[in-house]
C-alpha cells in the first residue's frame, strides 16, 4: 500500500493545467449504453474510478478504447458491440458510486438492469432512495434482491422492453428533492432514461451541479431533447433513438480548487490553465474573504469562462471566514476538506457547516495530529486558526480528506507521512508529480517499508 511522505514548508511556483471532472466524466461514459454507435470524449482524466468505470462498461457489452491526443490529453472511445448484459456485478460497483450511474441508461435501452448497490468513500449515508423513485415515475419496476437493485421497464424482463424490445418507459413529473438536497447521481439517472422515454418528463428539484449541465450537453449531442439543465427543472422530450457523438469534457472545478488551496496555504503565487471559473462562484466569494486573489492571467485568452487561465495569490496572515457547504451553486462539499486545511493557519476563528453529508469529517481528527485547533460539534467545526501545523503520520480516510491532509503537509513544519493514498487516485491525476513539478517535496513510497 503506498503513502507519501512530504517534508513541508517548500514554496510552489509554477502552472497546473487542470484535468477534466472525475464527476462530469463518470456519468458521461455511460452514456454510451443509450446507442450503438460510438462516444468519444476527449480530456478524460487517467483516474482508478474512470478504468474501473470502463472495466463495468465492458462487463455490460460496451468497448473501451483510451489513447492520448495531440494535445497529451487522453481520449475514449467507447461503443456497445453486445447490448444483452445487463448486470452490474458487486465486485466492480463496490469501489465507486458512479456505478449507479448505469441504472437508466440499461433501464431505457435494454429495458431490465440489475446493478449492486454502490460503493465509494466513506463519507456518510447516501441512500439511493431518489433514484428509484425517479424511475418508477417513469414506469419501472424496482426492488431489492441479495444486495442488487433489481429492475424491469414496463414490458417486465426477458428483453421484452426497453427502446429494442417495444416498450418503452413513458415520461411523467418527478420530484428529486431529498433531506440534503437533490441528488446529483439521480439526476443523470432519470435524465438520461428520460431521453428515450415515449413523451416529456418534468424533473423538478433537479442537481444544478455544472457536471449536470455537462451529461445534458452530451446527451443532447446524441440527439436528445433536454432543456433546463443547471436549473430546478429540467424538461426532457423523449426520443426513440439517440446517436454517438464527441464531447470534451468540463474542466474539473474541485481540483481547480484544490490547487487554489493548495496555493493559499503554502502563500505560493501559482497559475491554472483550463480553470472553470464560472463553476467556483462559491469557492471564489470565501477566498476574498480570506484574503486570497484569483485573477485572470494577463496576455491569456480568457473567453471561455469555463477554460480560463488564471492566477492565484494569498495575502499575509489569511483571514478567518464562516463556509456552509449546500448544493450547487452553494459551497461544494467536497472542497469542504481542502478549505478546512487552509483555515487552520487563518489568524483567528472560522466556522465550517456540512450540510450535505454531515458526517464528513474524518479529516478533523488527522488535521489534529498535526497541531490544527478543531472543535467539531455535530455537523459543524470551529477552526481557530494556528501559527504553523507540524508534520505527523497521518491516515487518509476519504478522497477529499486525503487532499486536505496533502494541503496540511505541503504547509507545515517537518516531514507529514499519509498512508493509504490510494484514495486519492481515485480523483487526482498523478498528484504528487504535479506537486513536484511546483517544486514541493513529495514522494510516493511503499507504506510497508516505513
Amino acid at each position: 500500500m503506498d503513502a507519501f511522505v512530504i517534508q513541508g514548508g517548500k514554496p510552489l511556483h509554477g502552472t497546473v493545467q487542470v484535468h477534466g471532472s472525475k464527476n462530469a466524466a463518470l456519468p458521461l461514459m455511460v452514456l454510451a449504453l443509450l446507442t450503438d454507435e460510438p462516444v468519444v470524449l476527449h480530456d478524460v482524466p487517467d483516474l482508478v474510478d474512470i478504468a474501473n468505470m470502463g472495466r463495468l462498461l465492458q462487463t455490460l457489452g460496451c468497448t473501451c478504447e483510451s489513447e492520448l491526443g495531440p494535445d497529451n490529453r487522453r481520449r475514449l472511445r467507447l461503443q456497445v458491440d453486445d447490448p444483452a448484459p445487463c448486470e452490474a456485478h458487486y465486485d466492480i460497483v463496490r469501489t465507486m458510486r458512479a456505478s449507479i450511474c448505469v441504472l437508466g441508461p440499461l433501464l431505457a435501452r435494454r429495458g431490465q438492469a440489475r446493478v449492486s448497490m454502490p460503493g465509494g468513500c466513506n463519507i456518510g449515508d447516501r441512500p439511493v432512495d431518489l433514484h428509484r423513485r425517479g424511475l418508477e415515475a417513469l414506469g419501472a419496476k424496482i426492488h431489492l434482491e441479495e444486495g442488487y437493485i433489481v429492475a424491469t421497464g414496463p414490458g417486465g424482463s426477458g428483453g421484452n422492453s426497453g427502446v429494442d424490445g417495444g416498450k418503452r418507459l413513458r415520461g411523467a413529473r418527478v420530484f428529486l428533492g431529498g433531506t440534503f438536497g437533490s441528488t446529483v447521481l439521480g439526476t443523470a439517472n432519470v435524465m438520461s432514461a428520460a431521453t428515450l422515454a415515449e413523451g416529456t418528463t418534468v424533473i423538478e428539484s433537479a442537481a444544478c451541479e455544472p457536471e449536470i449541465e455537462d451529461v445534458a450537453r452530451l446527451l443532447n449531442r446524441m440527439g436528445a431533447r433536454i432543456s433546463g439543465a443547471g436549473t430546478p427543472r429540467v424538461v426532457v422530450k423523449g426520443v426513440s433513438k439517440l446517436h454517438g457523438a464527441e464531447h470534451r469534457i468540463l474542466a474539473d472545478r474541485i481540483e481547480a480548487g484544490t490547487y487554489i488551496c493548495a496555493a493559499a496555504i503554502t502563500k505560493s503565487p501559482l497559475t491554472l490553465t483550463n480553470c472553470p471559473v464560472d463553476t467556483l462562484g462559491a469557492l471564489l466569494d470565501r477566498l476574498r474573504i480570506v484574503g486570497v486573489k484569483v485573477e485572470p492571467a494577463s496576455g491569456a485568452d480568457n473567453q471561455d469562462r469555463l477554460r480560463q487561465t488564471v492566477t492565484v495569490t494569498a495575502q499575509e496572515p489569511l483571514h478567518p471566514v464562516h463556509v456552509v457547504t449546500q448544493p450547487h451553486p452553494g459551497f461544494p462539499t467536497d472542497l469542504q476538506a481542502q478549505l478546512m486545511a487552509m483555515l487552520c493557519l487563518a489568524r483567528g476563528n472560522s466556522f465550517v457547516a456540512e450540510k450535505i453529508f454531515p458526517d464528513r469529517f474524518l479529516h478533523v481528527a488527522e488535521l489534529s495530529r498535526m497541531g490544527a485547533k478543531l472543535m467539531r460539534s455535530g455537523a459543524s467545526v470551529l477552526v481557530s486558526g494556528v501559527p504553523e501545523l507540524i508534520g505527523a503520520p497521518v491516515m487518509a480516510s476519504d478522497l477529499r480528506a486525503s487532499a486536505s491532509l496533502v494541503l496540511a503537509g505541503l504547509a507545515a513544519r517537518g516531514t507529514t507521512i499519509i498512508n493509504r493514498v490510494y484514495h486519492l487516485d481515485r480523483g487526482y491525476e498523478k498528484m504528487e508529480k504535479i506537486l513536484q513539478s511546483l517544486g514541493a517535496q513529495i514522494e510516493r513510497v511503499d507504506a510497508s517499508n516505513l
